[in-house]
C-alpha cells in the first residue's frame, strides 16, 4: 500500500511523531511503503495521521468534466465588489460577505445554477459544454512588456476580464508608463496593477526582473456579476488532469460562456450575466 504525503508536518495523534521524516519511519516500521512528495507554499494545509490513516487536505480546485468546480481543502469563500467613484470608476475592492463552507464543496461554472455560487446540477439540465481552451503555459510566454522608469509593466491581454482598475476617465496604465520618472505616477501605476484581479497586468522593477505580486489572501471571491476570483496561488487542475499555471491572481469563468474556459475572458459583461 503506497501513501503520498504532501505536507511539511504531521499532526500528532495516539503518540505518533510530528515530523515528516519520523512519520515516514513510523510508517515503514508498520510495514507501509511511503511515496513522499515535498512542496512548499501557502496552498498546503496539514495532513492528519490518525489511527493509521493518512488524510490529505490539499487546497486545490479541480474542474469537473462539463460540470462544476470541485474545491477542496476548506478554502475560504467570500463575496467581493468594487468600490466605485462618482464617475463609475473602480477604485478598490471591498469584502461584502463571508460564505460558510468547509471541506469539499462545488461551485457553479455553467451560469445556470439557481443557488449561485454553488452548483445545483443545472449543468446537467442544460447539457453544459464545459470544453476547456485555456492555455496551460506560462503567462511569461504571452505577455507584452512596457518599460518605464523604475518599472516594467507586463500585459497578457488574453486574461483581461475588463474589471477596469487599469484606467480612469482621464488616463490608463499604458499612457502613464512613459511618465514613471515621477515616483507619484509610478506609484499610481503599481496601485492600478495590483488591483487587477485576473493578473493580466503585472510589473517588475527591472526589465528582466522578478514580477512583484500583491500580498493577497488564500481565498475564493465571488465577484458581483463577474468571475470567481482565485487568490493566493491555489492550484487549478483542468478536467483532463492538466494543471493551469499556478498564479497569485486567477479569474475562473462562472457564466459558462468564456471562450478560454475555465478562465474568464470578460464574456460575462457581453451577455449580461448575473451572479444572483
Amino acid at each position: 500500500m503506497a501513501w503520498n504525503l504532501v505536507t511539511a508536518s504531521i499532526v500528532p495523534a495516539h503518540g505518533f511523531p510530528t515530523t515528516l521524516e519520523d512519520s515516514l519511519t513510523k510508517l515503514a516500521d508498520m510495514g507501509w511503503t511511503s511515496a513522499a512528495s515535498f512542496e512548499t507554499g501557502t496552498n498546503l494545509s496539514t495532513n492528519l495521521f490518525i489511527g493509521g490513516v493518512v488524510t490529505e487536505n490539499l487546497q486545490k480546485i479541480t474542474v469537473e468534466p462539463n460540470g462544476p468546480y470541485r474545491v477542496q481543502g476548506s478554502i475560504p469563500l467570500v463575496r467581493k465588489s468594487p468600490v466605485m467613484s462618482e464617475h463609475g470608476e473602480p477604485l478598490a475592492w471591498k469584502k461584502d460577505e463571508e460564505l460558510t463552507v468547509s471541506g469539499v464543496f462545488f461551485l457553479c461554472r455553467c451560469g445556470a445554477s439557481r443557488n449561485k455560487p454553488f452548483c445545483d446540477e443545472s449543468h446537467e439540465d442544460i447539457n453544459f459544454d464545459g470544453t476547456e481552451a485555456a492555455d496551460t503555459g506560462s503567462i511569461s510566454s504571452r505577455d507584452a512588456s512596457y518599460e518605464g522608469t523604475g518599472i516594467t509593466v507586463k500585459d497578457d491581454r488574453s486574461l483581461c476580464m475588463h474589471a477596469g482598475f487599469c484606467g480612469t476617465r482621464l488616463t490608463n496604465v499604458w499612457k502613464l508608463v512613459p511618465q514613471t520618472d515621477d515616483a507619484q505616477i509610478r506609484g499610481q501605476v503599481v496601485a492600478m496593477i495590483e488591483r487587477c484581479p485576473s493578473g493580466a497586468l503585472s510589473y517588475a522593477l527591472e526589465p528582466e526582473g522578478e514580477v512583484v505580486e500583491p500580498d493577497l489572501p488564500t481565498e475564493l471571491a465571488v465577484t458581483a456579476d463577474g468571475p470567481l476570483w482565485v487568490s493566493g496561488s491555489i492550484p487549478v487542475e483542468r478536467a483532463d488532469g492538466q494543471p493551469l499555471e499556478t498564479r497569485n491572481r486567477v479569474n475562473l469563468c462562472v457564466c459558462g460562456a468564456s471562450k478560454i474556459k475555465p478562465l474568464c475572458d470578460g464574456t460575462h459583461k457581453d451577455i449580461g450575466f448575473s451572479s444572483k
